[in-house]
């Protein structure tokens, strides 16, 4: 799928996964319109991201080559109905809503004959940086998609995601307990956690990484829109089913506990985990999963004394500064003389390349000229790049070549321009030219 005037219209995207695919799309040159339900927000958005905005739903999808549905689920059949029959010929609809059964009758339904249908399912939000593994699930229809499947394959597969092929009934089946039933276990636990008033800050002094986890997990569920989360569970029907089976399930496990048939609930545990089948890749996942909890705890302690970036995740700040001092909660930075305190469930450790293009983009830089002379045959592109290697130069340039007084027949003089971070890493370049060979000049 290239992206040569090619027109792209995302209806409901300015917020949410919406406005997270319009940027995407606009990073790639393609002609992105959006639409809203509040006009001065919308326009807002469109100005913030570069895309272009209309008001008028059937207005901003006359010249589109593709229709991106992205509104709530509540409201996505009624926007399908009115928008889908004014969809320009050879156009290509597409919806990314988590249920597929009743969304794809709305679009056959309501879609022309000369356009196409592809219903998809992202199976992330809008918090992800970038597409990369991450899972696309897609449900195409018999002969609904001949001309635009294969642009669309190929474009996800060069954003090497995750592409799952499936039908609308399998996906909402499958949905039923990916979603539905994952979401309403954790909400579940939640809301026992309140009844039973148990101080989650407490308890996670008592956690092990596996409770620590599943709490992680719990809370981002919670805290997310609660009406998202509610459409999810009332719009998919087979969602219903998979609740009962739960309590269902629940209220036995209980009861052979409460009855004291360890013979019951040992069979059944047993029978579960074999039903599930996949011990070690649980096991392996779950092992990384627990590392990740203690890799940056790790990794800040041995750096004690030693510099480092951290972005802070909610303001988008760059801490840097000398580790002072770690303990499972919090880092300690030395930062311009101050010490700063940290938490870690709140910050990102900057990689090196990161790091080092804050530091080029955010501080001074010195500008040193050096003068070295070398063996006349000596490579200068060679010392050039050894030189552009060296982790305290920012940039180096060579300004000037010079053969004459002072200097033997054999050699040559070489003047070059560099920046550093810090004035003393001027006395670093120097020992580096001395131990080539170079005498400084």
């Amino acid at each position: 799928m290239t992206n040569d005037n090619l027109n792209i219209t995302i209806i409901g995207a300015s917020k949410g996964l919406g406005k997270w695919i319009a940027c995407k799309l606009i990073e790639d040159n393609y002609n992105v319109k959006i639409t809203s339900r509040n006009k001065e927000y919308g326009e807002r958005i469109a100005e913030e991201i570069g895309a272009s905005y209309e008001n008028d739903n059937i207005k901003a999808v006359s010249d589109a080559d593709i229709i991106i549905f992205s509104v709530p689920i509540e409201n996505m059949i009624d926007t399908i109905k009115i928008v889908a029959p004014h969809a320009p010929a050879g156009c290509l609809l597409v919806d990314v809503s988590s249920v597929k059964i009743d969304v794809t009758n709305a679009l056959l339904k309501y879609t022309p004959s000369d356009c196409e249908i592809l219903p998809c399912h992202p199976m992330f939000g809008p918090r992800v940086p970038h597409i990369d593994g991450q899972v696309v699930i897609l449900t195409p229809l018999e002969n609904r998609c001949d001309t635009w499947y294969d642009k669309v394959i190929e474009y996800l597969k060069q954003k090497r995601t995750n592409i799952v092929i499936s039908t609308p009934e399998e996906h909402d089946k499958t949905m039923s307990v990916v979603q539905g039933l994952t979401h309403f276990s954790y909400i579940s636990i939640a809301s026992t956690i309140k009844k039973l008033d148990i101080s989650v800050k407490k308890s996670r002094e008592f956690a092990s990484p596996i409770y620590a986890l599943m709490l992680d997990m719990i809370s981002r569920i919670v805290s997310q829109n609660p009406y998202l989360y509610y459409s999810i569970q009332k719009s998919n029907s087979l969602t219903s089913m998979a609740r009962n089976a739960l309590i269902e399930e629940s209220i036995k496990l209980a009861g052979y506990v409460d009855e004291d048939d360890v013979d019951s609930f040992v069979n059944n545990m047993t029978e579960s985990a074999k039903h599930l089948n996949e011990f070690e890749e649980a096991l392996g996942r779950s092992d990384k999963a627990i590392s990740v909890l203690t890799w940056e705890v790790n990794y800040l302690t041995e750096s004690i004394g030693k510099e480092v970036g951290l972005e802070h995740q909610y303001s988008h700040n760059i801490h840097v500064g000398i580790v002072e001092d770690v303990d499972a909660k919090t880092v300690i930075l030395n930062e311009n003389n101050k010490s700063v305190k940290l938490r870690l469930s709140n910050v990102r450790i900057l990689s090196d390349k990161e790091l080092y293009q804050w530091k080029k983009d955010n501080l001074k830089l010195y500008s040193f000229d050096v003068s070295v002379v070398l063996d006349d045959d000596c490579d200068k592109d060679i010392i050039l790049d050894l030189l552009d290697r060296l982790d305290e130069v920012v940039s180096v340039e060579l300004i000037d070549e010079y053969h004459g007084q002072q200097i033997r027949d054999n050699q040559v003089s070489l003047t070059f321009h560099y920046t550093t971070f810090n004035k003393e890493d001027r006395d670093i370049v120097e020992k580096y030219l001395k131990g080539i060979g170079g005498k400084i000049r």
